[in-house]
């Protein structure tokens, strides 16, 4: 079956907005990575807070 003109105008605008829900798609993921990296970061650092304060201190 052979694609006429509005076919093939309906096929590229199609593909058109994959690619552009790709992208946004990709940014959301950028975003939530970052976002979990920060998380990260923050709890092992509450972690290392938090041994420091409940280690024992010898002094001489």
């Amino acid at each position: 079956m052979p694609f006429n003109d509005h076919d093939s105008a309906n096929l590229e605008q199609l593909l058109e907005s994959l690619i552009k829900m790709v992208g946004h798609a990709n940014q959301t993921i950028d975003s939530l990575q970052k976002r979990v990296s920060q998380l990260e970061w923050l709890i092992k650092e509450q972690q290392l807070e938090q041994r420091h304060r409940h280690s024992i201190r010898f002094y001489s």
